[in-house]
Parts: structure tokens; sequence; C-alpha cells
């Protein structure tokens, strides 16, 4: 797609501001119509909707769809496209607009973004967003409201591009195409202020497996692999049958519950586990990591009652719960599989276990993943209820890991390859490191019923997480990931290499 760009130091932008018919739209289009550096403006207008005196207007019902994008490449004849997904009100500091340019210039950057300030009332509080790399695959990336794109590289990346249309994942196809080209950079600096609430963290993090937002991802999925095939990592869905018969173990199957501090937690998941109803001998494998709280003496009282609770307090403090599993994995009485079960929650009822290992043998895969139910500390089902994780597919699930931010569960996994993957000793994202690396070469079976309830309460290492945490825990997710990345772009590079190593030719007898 070739476009005549107007240089123009003086307005290098192209402002196009989806149109919710919110409030905030008139005075939007002020600030950006006074600005000196804004050439022209554009509303990406709702079909049926009442236009804007003096303002150009692109109809569209899909802001962010494919057809949609490539209007925007084609109306922009400046050297920047400057977005505005304006959902609520923004309001730019004075000189936001001439940053924008200036880093722009100085960096070369297929797309820009910056931190931004949100407003509740008179309260102004911080959000800052976090850096992209090459991990940074998930389509619901927090690049903030406002987004500037080099013209000439959103043009290259649309054409790159497949050519059927996305209805929805045409920006996250672009800049999925912008990045494999030219930097995607953050301004580490609050260059505007956005009035109203965000969504509540928990409707954000189960958006993907909402059923209701099926289709969209879909499109998701279809553009990300696309985007992994194109730079090396796509993985093919063949994965060679594990001999889950190798190895002499002291039991089946262990339940591994790393816990620290949750006395009132401990006794309801250890009782669970214990009521498991199965024909093969099993143990429950307790990383006590130096409570403080009578969590030990309530562990060390079930240990007495019942010889297959093993209770195991690690000579090493400090540990996360990622050192935690390494810890009862390479245990002595850890069994030939490692089933999680956190200490917060519960087993959905005696079949769980069974139903684990009843899924190894069937599929002969390294990982078993469950599905969960959310709840109270009561069992009273929480929205939004059951997580099934059904954007898995035997076809691409394996590739498409990459995009969503978790496996589910209850996980459990081969123990002989959880010797040779250890865990990242944190205790955030240590579970996804480790599906993402086992899922590169071994099937995961899925269990699509739920057998494991997930209790919501004030003390869950993901309850009301503030900016600050959550981002540090995307951003190490996203490092997960690109390291991940890396690494089957070798695997990648291998095996073609050793395609294309010549044959040799054995010695002519004499």
């Amino acid at each position: 797609m070739k476009r005549r760009v107007r240089e123009s130091p003086e307005r290098p932008f192209t402002a196009f501001i989806t149109d919710s018919g919110g409030g905030g739209r008139p005075a939007l289009v002020e600030q950006l119509a006074a600005s000196p550096l804004v050439g022209r403006i554009v509303l990406l207008n709702p079909k049926g909707a009442s236009p804007v005196a003096g303002v150009a207007t692109i109809r569209t019902d899909a802001a962010q769809s494919g057809e949609t994008i490539r209007r925007i490449a084609e109306e922009t004849d400046t050297e920047y496209v400057f977005l505005v997904l304006a959902e609520s009100g923004i309001e730019f500091g004075r000189f936001s607009l001439q940053r924008f340019a200036d880093v722009a210039r100085a960096t070369r950057a297929g797309l820009l973004y910056s931190d931004y300030v949100e407003c509740r009332g008179v309260e102004r509080t911080p959000h800052p967003v976090i850096q992209y790399q090459q991990g940074s695959l998930r389509d619901d990336f927090d690049f903030g409201p406002v987004m500037v794109f080099d013209a000439g590289a959103l043009r290259a990346a649309i054409g790159r591009t497949p050519r059927e249309s996305y209805r929805f994942a045409g920006l996250y196809a672009a800049r999925l195409g912008i990045a494999r080209s030219r930097n995607i950079t953050r301004i580490p600096e609050p260059l505007y202020a956005v009035t109203g609430d965000r969504r509540k963290q928990d409707e954000n993090q189960f958006a993907y497996v909402d059923p209701r937002h099926r289709a969209v991802q879909v499109e998701m999925e279809h553009a990300v692999t696309a985007h992994l095939k194109k730079i090396g990592a796509y993985v093919s869905p063949f994965a060679s049958p594990l001999n889950l018969n190798e190895g002499d173990f002291p039991v089946r199957a262990s339940v591994i519950i790393p816990v620290r501090n949750r006395a009132g937690t401990i006794g309801d998941a250890v009782s669970s586990a214990l009521r498991q109803s199965v024909p093969f001998s099993f143990n429950i494998l307790v990383v006590d990591n130096h409570s403080t709280d009578g969590t030990t003496q309530i562990l060390r009282t079930f240990a007495e009652r019942d010889g297959r609770v093993i209770h195991h307090i690690p000579e090493r403090e400090g540990l996360g719960i990622g050192g935690c599993w390494n810890e009862a994995v390479h245990h002595p009485q850890c069994g030939r599989f490692a089933v999680q079960l956190d200490s917060d929650d519960v087993y959905a009822d005696e079949t769980t276990l069974i139903k684990v290992i009843d899924t190894f043998y069937a599929e002969k895969c390294g990982m078993v993943v469950g599905s969960y139910r959310v709840t109270n500390m009561k069992l009273e089902e929480l929205p939004p209820g059951v997580i099934d994780h059904r954007e898995w597919t035997e076809e691409n699930g394996r590739n498409n890991a990459l995009r969503v931010n978790g496996f589910g569960a209850p996980r459990a996994f081969f123990t002989p390859l959880l010797r040779g993957t250890p865990f990242p000793d944190v205790s955030y994202g240590e579970d996804y490191a480790v599906g993402l690396a086992i899922s590169r070469a071994h099937r995961v079976g899925r269990i699509y019923e739920p057998i494991y309830l997930c209790r919501r309460w004030e003390g869950n290492s993901d309850a009301n997480i503030d900016i600050t945490r959550l981002n540090a825990f995307n951003a190490y997710k996203d490092t997960i990931r690109t390291m991940e990345l890396q690494m089957r772009q070798r695997k990648a590079e291998n095996a073609l290499g050793q395609r294309r190593a010549p044959r040799r030719r054995p010695a002519a007898g004499r």
C-alpha cells in the first residue's frame, strides 16, 4: 500500500478518535483541533451516529477491525497516525503532543505509547504502563488509550498481514506486524489524563475464557499464529506420545501443596486431597515454607494421623512457590505424577485425582490441565464461574498458549519431565513458564469439566492487585514469553539445519 506522505514538521499528526458517543468527545476534538501539531481530525464514527460539523468521519461499527485500520492508513498523509481509543474523557498536557512527536522522530519507533493518569473526581492516580518486548503477545497488552504510529510502518504492517478482513483483530495484527520490523517504544511519562474507572481486574483477567468473546478469541489466535510462523517460533501440533512407565517411584501420584502461613485454609486443602478415591497409591507432599502462623502445627497433626501426608520443611528459607515445587518434585517420596493443589483451594470431589491420572494414560501426555470453578470461602460460585480454557485446541493450543495469560488449574505433570524442567523460583508465573516449556515438545491433556474449586478471599495472591504489582506480574510473564519464543526459534533453526545437512555417502569399498 503506497501513500504520498506530506512531510510537515509543524503538523505531523493525523488524529483518529474512536467515537463511542461519550460526553468527552467535543472537548477532545477541541483540544486536538487547537494543537498546531494536528493537521486533520477523523472520527471513527458508528454507523448511524450523527456527524460532527467540520470533522471528517469514517463510518465503522468495529474501530479495531482490519478494514478500519486499513482506512486509517489510507486516510493519513502525515508522518504519524495519532490514534485515540476514546472510551472516556481524555485531557492532554500542554506539551504532550510535542513530546510524542519529538520522541517519534528521535527513536524512529513504529509505535509509541506513554504512561497516563487516572482521574476519579478530585483523585488523580498514576497509571504507568510497561515496556513492550518480543514476548508481549497478549492481545490485551495495556498501551493506554493513546497510540502513535509511524504511518509508513503501519502501512507496511498492513501490507504484510493476510488479506482477509479481521473484524476484531485488525489493530492487534497490525501491531504484531510493526513489531517484526520496528521498535515499539514506551514513553515512561504521564502525557495525558483519563477520566473514569478502569474495568475491574477480574473482568480483564478472565475475558479471554468468556464464551461470549469466542469469535474475538478465534481471530486473535489466527493473528498470533500467523505472527509466530513469520518469526520462526511456531510449533507444529505433532508431539510424540510419552512412555509413562519409565523410572521407579514410591507411589503413582503425589498431590503437591506449597504453603506459607495459611492456617485458615490448609486444613481444607489437605482434607480434600485425603478424600480422593483411587485404585492406586498416592501421597500428599506439603512443602511448608517456614510458616509462622500455626500452619506448621496443623500439618504435623495431619502427618501424625495419616502416613500419606508428608510434611516437608525446606532447609533454605525464602523460597518462592516455584522453589517449593522444585523441593517437592525432587523429594524421594514424590510420585510418578505431581498434581497441583494450592493451599487456598480444594478439589471439587473425591474423583479429581483419578480423572487427572486417567487422562495421562489415555493421552500419553507430559502435562494435564483441568478446569475450575471460582467460589467464595463457603464454596458459593462467584463470577465468572467455571474457567475451562476452551481456547485450547489440540491443533494449536501449544502456540495460542503464548497469547493468553495461563494454562488453567489444576495442573499436573509427569515427574521425570519436571525434574528436567525446573520451576523458576518465583511466586507468580512459575507454572506458566513450565507449562510453556513442556508444551513446546509434549502433548498437554485437558479436562473441561470443573474438578477444582478456586476459593477467593482477601488474602489471595491475585486479589485486589494494584497497578504497580500488576505491571510487575505482566512484565514478568512477557519476559517468560520472550525467552520461550527464543527457545522455540532455536528449536526451529536446529530442525531446519538438520534437514538441510548433507548426508554423508558411505566410503567406497576397496
